[in-house]
């Protein structure tokens, strides 16, 4: 079992508590945002911390593309271990690819282009990149030509950071995860992580990573360190100055965070740098607080969420010498206020009127019900003791979810027939006689299922909150287990 990081009191930090629960009520004020974890550390300690029920502490997340800062530590040990050279060219580590690949600028690509998202493009070449070469996306990557010099501008591109991954993972003989668990993992003690992966083999790199909210705390705290750890030098201090330093100009953009400069994988901020994934993954860097703000969370706004960070968090960081105004009242009323996170429940009657026209019933899509989810077909409502159940068929595979009444019911169940668990918490009931609504909280993504079932027409309508940004089944949201 991994060590925890050392706890303490916001007051023994120079952090105001009632900041931090002004945070908190910004947050709650904003019902676009929905939070799912939060951690504060100050001095390398963890002064806050809070779950949004049903998520907890120890269920890994899907941080989507704040798993680019884990790949740019990995290409930092490279690195330090002479795997590879930044100043090296892509394609001179795919030497299979170089009759393929004609386009100059392909080919004058260097490993830091691609670490700072400078290939070349205008845009997002991923899909593109995948339709060219299914099995070798890299390949598919370099046969598309940069529309500008390599260095030159600023293109968020996903196969920039494949590439880098796929580089460490050829040069270093395995997998991201594999390569990172003696040099990182273990030395920081994370546990058991998962890494999606394309093809089989070989973790994606730019985004696929599922890691507990203080498993990447620790991370944001290797880097505050410039990468020493109980007094060892990890990762080279050199890496984490490059790395979080801007290499390309993104100016220009909406969002004011997302407008100072990318480093390697590390986005800078109007404080401090950043990892960040999609819907509001978070780990934040503070040098000059020396703070690491973790977050995890699902919404469209994710600028919503740094802004609440600067109005409130940042003034709650006193620097040293200055003594925080903190009343014994704040600080009691913030434990009890984080040890009470809980993610809002629809108010549903926990009975039909007519139990028995449900007990049984299946229930087909209504037209295009699913959004970003074509492959559930059918939905059946069970009785399940004194409440009842639904049970998903999802492309061949069929989930058993047992619905909460009034609370959160948390399940872990494997497919009918089958051995794949699906973490999921769920709760449900009639908004009026003919219609039962359920909500599905996938526990290890961002992720919550809304489904609808019409008795008279007996079919469903299903839609997400926040869509997935990969198809599949909903088997596939969930951390890869390793083999056994």
């Amino acid at each position: 079992m991994p060590s925890s990081l050392p706890r303490s009191t916001p007051a023994d930090h120079k952090v105001d508590p009632a900041a931090i629960l002004g945070f908190l009520d910004a947050i709650d004020a904003r019902p676009d945002i929905e939070m799912h974890s939060l951690m504060v550390l100050r001095h390398g300690h963890v002064v806050a911390e809070g779950w949004w029920s049903p998520y907890t502490r120890e269920r890994p997340q899907l941080l989507y593309s704040l798993s680019k800062s884990f790949t740019s530590t990995a290409a930092g040990f490279a690195v330090a271990e002479g795997l590879l050279d930044l100043d090296d060219t892509v394609l001179s580590h795919f030497p299979e690819l170089d009759a393929d690949v004609t386009d100059p600028r392909s080919r004058s690509m260097l490993v830091r282009h691609v670490a700072s998202m400078a290939s070349g493009h205008d845009a997002e070449t991923w899909d593109r990149a995948v339709a060219a070469a299914p099995a070798e996306p890299v390949r598919g990557f370099l046969m598309l030509p940069p529309e500008n010099d390599p260095g030159t501008v600023f293109a968020y591109n996903q196969p920039c950071t494949y590439s880098l991954a796929a580089i460490i993972q050829r040069r270093s003989g395995t997998t991201l995860t594999d390569y990172l668990r003696p040099r990182l993992f273990d030395p920081l003690g994370i546990g058991e992580v998962g890494w999606q992966q394309h093809p089989a083999g070989r973790d994606l790199g730019f985004t696929g990573l599922h890691a507990t909210t203080e498993d990447v705390a620790r991370l944001g705290q290797l880097y505050l360190q410039s990468g020493r750890w109980e007094g060892a030098q990890l990762l080279s201090e050199d890496w984490v100055r490059e790395a979080t330093r801007s290499h390309v100009s993104n100016a220009g953009g909406t969002d004011p965070d997302w407008s100072l400069g990318y480093g390697f994988q590390f986005w800078r901020s109007r404080h401090g740098y950043r990892g960040d994934g999609a819907y509001g993954q978070f780990c934040l860097v503070l040098p000059e607080q020396d703070t690491v703000v973790v977050t995890t969370a699902a919404t469209g706004d994710m600028q919503g969420i740094l802004d609440a960070v600067w109005e409130h968090l940042l003034p709650a960081l006193r620097p040293a010498g200055v003594q925080a105004r903190t009343a014994p009242a704040d600080e009691a009323t913030l434990v009890r206020r984080l040890a009470g996170l809980r993610l809002a429940v629809p108010r549903l009657e926990p009975q039909p009127g007519s139990p028995s026209d449900w007990s049984g019933t299946a229930f087909t899509p209504a037209g295009t019900a699913v959004a970003a989810q074509p492959t559930l077909a059918a939905v059946t409502v069970e009785p399940d003791g004194p409440g009842w159940r639904l049970v998903l068929d999802d492309g061949g595979e069929r989930h058993v979810v047992p619905l909460g009444s009034g609370r959160w019911a948390v399940s872990e169940r494997p497919t009918v027939g089958g051995d794949a668990p699906l973490p999921v918490a769920a709760v449900g009931g009639w908004a009026d006689p003919v219609t039962l609504h359920a909500e599905l909280v996938l526990l290890e993504t961002p992720h919550r299922l809304q489904v609808r079932a019409h008795l008279p027409s007996a079919t469903f309508e299903a839609q997400w909150v926040t869509s997935p940004l990969h198809g599949g089944p909903l088997s596939g949201l969930r951390s890869p287990r390793p083999a056994r």
